[in-house]
């Protein structure tokens, strides 16, 4: 077990405020696996004080030195790779493979495509007899997430700090060693004291103290929409600026031009989409809309990926899924699949309880439900699990009625033999981001959401943006 007992403010590393600690737990062995401070109101205080102070110097800097740090950092998650995507993985349970790639590649490539990016940027621009700056915000707060613990922390740390801003960050308590790594690391590269600060502990006291603080500018927040509405609410008191990235219950439209092999593959995709990080993903496509004439086709389809998905220790060869971050989060998604089974849908993958011999670890079953309504709790709510639900549809007008009917906006896919009507179909979901037959993921687009899936966007040009203000030089 490791023992974190020291906070990082100020260039620092140094004894929290509080006098108790949190348990970070083994997603895999549901063991203790780290402890770490339990920050206060007051570390909070000290933090941003320490920000505010080091704003000055830091913005002031040449955008090519800023840059400088930012690739050395980089560099450093790169030599400490292996490290690192093992402690995610033993801190959020997806697989190693993908944890290498995926929890730390990404944030590699944010600090590395913010440096190209602030020494890119045209912050100023003529308008008539104006002269239009871009300027950073300030101090930004940033409250991050477990699911995809540095990747979040890098697409909010990485892009303000290149933009000239200094950071106070809180990690999710269930995910945090990840980031006393990256301090450890920021630490060990000379960043100038106070440009980065941490402070760990919990949403209640940390985070709130965070979006009230006066010395904080800006809010850049990732997690549950519920929490995202508090930050709001609390960050309103300073009237400073929101970045919310929320939930999501995104769609994934299968149309009834595909040809049989191209459809079967379509909703192969489909569920690996919905499972990824064994569900423990905002942008998941947790709703597979298909043709009614389709449905039985469907079915067979995704029942057998499904089924055959190999779940097991995340450092296991050939796994496709590993447990969950937290036995809270288990039976969360436990009791949605009860729900699905008492409001009527049909179970034809998966189910209750864990997969046969998983008996220790925090392991839910692949899980998919069809003839779903779109009225349905797991329909409409962001289960964060591995519970794909499969809604049929009558016509393309029906289908984007049924995407567009929930109160997230946050992703999408859409699957149809025309490329042209696909993207128009992609048009008219209202939604952040939506893969138009299976294409990649992009690290530099924006990503964010409409609706109650928040406000801003992240990562690239449009994240590094979220992290300036705007001034007009009238001459």
């Amino acid at each position: 077990m490791t023992t974190y007992d020291k906070i990082y403010i100020n260039g620092q590393w140094v004894t929290s405020a509080g006098t108790t600690t949190i348990s970070v737990y083994d997603s895999l062995t549901e063991e203790v696996m780290a402890t770490i401070p339990e920050g206060t109101a007051d570390d909070v205080a000290a933090a941003a004080v320490a920000a505010k102070a080091a704003f000055g110097s830091w913005s002031s800097l040449p955008t090519s030195e800023r840059a400088a740090y930012m690739n050395k950092i980089g560099d450093a998650l790169g030599a400490r790779m292996d490290e690192i995507s093992s402690v995610i993985s033993r801190e959020t349970g997806m697989v190693k493979m993908l944890s290498t790639m995926i929890q730390v590649g990404l944030p590699i490539n944010s600090f590395k495509t913010a440096a190209v990016i602030a020494e890119s940027f045209n912050y100023s621009k003529e308008i008539g007899s104006s002269v239009v700056v871009r300027e950073p915000i300030g101090v930004v707060g940033c409250i991050t997430p477990w699911n995809y613990p540095l990747h979040q922390i890098a697409a909010k740390v990485a892009y303000a700090m290149a933009a000239g801003c200094t950071v106070v960050l809180k990690p999710s308590e269930v995910a945090p060693i990840d980031a006393f790594i990256l301090a450890e690391i920021i630490h060990d590269v000379g960043l100038p004291a106070g440009v980065f600060n941490l402070v760990s502990g919990t949403g209640p006291v940390v985070g709130e103290a965070i979006a009230a603080s006066v010395d904080i500018d800006m809010i850049s927040f990732t997690g549950s929409t519920r929490a995202g509405k508090r930050v709001a609410q609390v960050g309103a008191g300073t009237i400073k600026k929101v970045a919310l990235e929320l939930g999501g219950k995104s769609a994934n439209i299968i149309c009834d031009d595909l040809d049989t092999a191209t459809f079967k593959k379509a909703v192969g995709g489909g569920v690996g989409k919905a499972f990824l990080n064994s569900g423990q993903t905002c942008s998941a496509l947790t709703r597979m809309l298909v043709p009614r004439a389709r449905l039985a086709e469907a079915e067979e389809t995704a029942a057998f990926v499904a089924t055959n998905m190999k779940v097991g220790d995340s450092f296991a060869e050939g796994m496709n899924l590993g447990p969950l971050a937290s036995a809270a989060q288990r039976d969360r998604v436990q009791t949605y699949i009860q729900k699905g089974i008492d409001e009527g849908a049909t179970l034809i993958a998966g189910g209750l309880g864990a997969p046969v011999g998983l008996d220790k670890g925090y392991y839910v079953k692949p899980t998919v439900f069809s003839n779903v309504t779109n009225d349905m709790t797991i329909a409409q709510e962001e289960i964060f699990g591995p519970v794909l639900v499969i809604i049929p549809f009558d016509d393309v007008d029906d289908a984007v009625r049924i995407a567009n009917g929930t109160v997230y906006g946050l992703a999408g896919g859409v699957w149809a033999a025309d490329k042209d009507a696909a993207i128009a179909i992609a048009r008219r979901m209202r939604t952040g981001q939506v893969e138009v037959n299976g294409g990649a993921f992009n690290p530099n687009a924006p990503f964010g959401g409409y609706k109650q899936s928040g406000v801003g966007r992240e990562l690239g040009e449009y994240g590094f943006e979220e992290f300036l203000e705007i001034k007009s030089l009238q001459l």
